[in-house]
């Protein structure tokens, strides 16, 4: 083919290499800790001189078929170590090539929208943004490693692949660094070791397979970091491993088929909520983060299949009201009282109804009686004076009816202060010739029992100190009868 006047040496490489895939490297290519420095470094490579210069405008031709491939081989754009100049820019072609852009700098932002295309990889790159709105993918988009200095728009393309942003380093122009809505990724997507300045719009979207965060940072205080409502991912969600948001992770109504793994740091004090996961349905819910979460987390009104925890990284603010769940696991057992109390609204009856239901699943009887007390005692803070009194009387007495061997205890103290009470200081008889012997123990029994069983209350008249002591002893039994009739009428009725 003979040279074109109109392409530079650096062009005129990559226009010949095209046909056939080669990659074209017009300087050794800098990753990792050197991309940050150095003359290789893509974020300088504004200062490259026409070498390393080809024009954005080259590229799109190839593209879109301003060349032929050459028979046998696969036509591509493979490029290393340059500046591109210009707007690369397809909006709603289709392009039949992979795009493979690394460690390059691009002076304006590449525009894929509502473009079809094969593979695009820009990886250890410095760009101004990326926008590929729409886009239909054949095959995965890369943008791992690169420097991108605006946002990434990717809301309605679809990957018939995955989606890399692998060690991004992403600081946005707007309030989103990646505004991808309704996005759908038929594989996985991965920001592992990402850093991200700006939050992620992930609402609507659908991973057919693992989203991960592992060892990611996303920045957004005082807003959303992750927001991410309605989203459906039939794999595993990875907020772990040295994962750190700060801003609001809001997954409202987000079904997730497999686990979603919550062991990063997490902190938004200054949002409603850290953790906004109500109304979603998750298969299996990790959620140990490294530190307690600073901010409320809300999981009202979810669905959980098997719920993992840790006492010790209890958020201090907790919505727990509507969650379901068939299984909890991890530790504190003992402590879910705790747990479900910890509601900023103040008391809601559900968490500790459900608390007591998967306890009886689970074989715990006692523990089940303990969350159904723990209930009417939060309740009791929220009544009147009088229905305050009234709790606390049936709380002593029978635990509400959950513990009635406290009145059986006592029955058995007033007895035993009857006996001996009455037995150093007898009543006299009222009448002397028909009265039975005197029996302190037997007296005292029939002052408790609301219909006397012994004959001893009605033949004796006590005097002085203890006549007060045998009006006591009557009123105190009746309060036991009533307060074991009415334990056993909340216990027993249907819930």
């Amino acid at each position: 083919m003979a040279r074109s006047p109109r392409l530079s040496e650096a062009e005129r490489k990559l226009w010949n290499a095209f046909p056939t895939g080669e990659t074209v490297e017009l300087a050794p290519v800098t990753t990792g800790v050197g991309a940050t420095a150095g003359e290789n470094a893509p974020k300088d490579g504004d200062t490259w001189g026409p070498d390393r210069t080809i024009r954005a405008s080259v590229i799109a031709s190839l593209l879109l078929g301003a060349r032929e491939a050459a028979p046998g081989s696969v036509a591509a754009v493979r490029l290393c170590g340059a500046r591109i100049t210009g707007s690369l820019s397809i909006l709603g072609g289709r392009v039949e090539h992979e795009l493979v852009l690394s460690g390059c700098h691009l002076d304006e932002p590449v525009l894929f929208t509502n473009t079809s295309t094969r593979t695009v990889r820009l990886t250890d790159c410095a760009l101004p943004g990326f926008s590929g709105g729409g886009m239909r993918v054949a095959g995965h988009l890369s943008l791992s490693g690169s420097n991108i200095t605006g946002t990434v728009r990717l809301a309605r393309a679809v990957f018939e692949s995955g989606l890399w942003l692998g060690g991004t380093r992403l600081t946005a122009d707007d309030v989103w660094a990646l505004s991808a809505g309704s996005m759908v990724v038929e594989s996985g997507a991965t920001f592992r070791g990402a850093d991200i300045t700006g939050g992620v719009r992930l609402a609507g979207s659908r991973v057919n397979g693992d989203l991960s965060f592992e060892g990611a940072a996303v920045r957004n205080p005082g807003d959303y970091a992750i927001r991410a409502d309605d989203m459906v991912v039939e794999g595993t969600v990875h907020l772990s491993r040295g994962f750190t948001a700060t801003g609001c992770v809001r997954l409202r109504g987000a079904r997730v088929s497999g686990t979603l793994s919550v062991n990063g740091v997490l902190s938004s004090p200054d949002t409603p909520y850290a953790l906004h996961a109500s109304h979603a349905e998750i298969r299996e819910l990790y959620l140990k983060p490294a530190a307690p979460i600073d901010g409320v987390v809300n999981l009202t009104y979810s669905r959980v299949g098997t719920l993992q925890d840790d006492p010790d990284t209890w958020p201090e603010k907790l919505r727990l009201n509507g969650l379901t769940y068939d299984r909890l696991r991890g530790s504190g057992v003992t402590r879910r009282v705790e747990w479900v109390a910890r509601d900023p609204e103040g008391f809601r009856p559900q968490p500790y109804e459900q608390l007591a239901a998967w306890y009886l699943r689970d074989g715990n009887d006692g523990l089940a009686r303990r969350a159904q007390l723990a209930k009417l005692r939060a309740r009791r803070r929220t009544q009147g004076p009088g229905q305050r009194t009234w709790g606390r009387l049936l709380d002593v007495t029978v635990g509400y009816g959950h513990r009635p061997w406290l009145a059986g205890v006592w029955f058995a103290l007033l007895l035993l202060t009857g006996t001996v009470a009455f037995g150093l200081n007898p009543p006299r008889p009222l009448k002397p010739d028909e009265a039975p012997v005197f029996d302190s123990f037997a007296y005292s029994f029939d002052l408790l029992l609301p219909l006397p069983t012994f004959g001893q209350r009605e033949m004796f008249d006590p005097a002085g100190w203890t006549q007060g002591l045998a009006y006591g002893l009557i009123v105190a039994g009746w309060i036991l009868a009533t307060a074991l009739i009415a334990g056993a009428t909340r216990v027993l009725r249907p819930q």
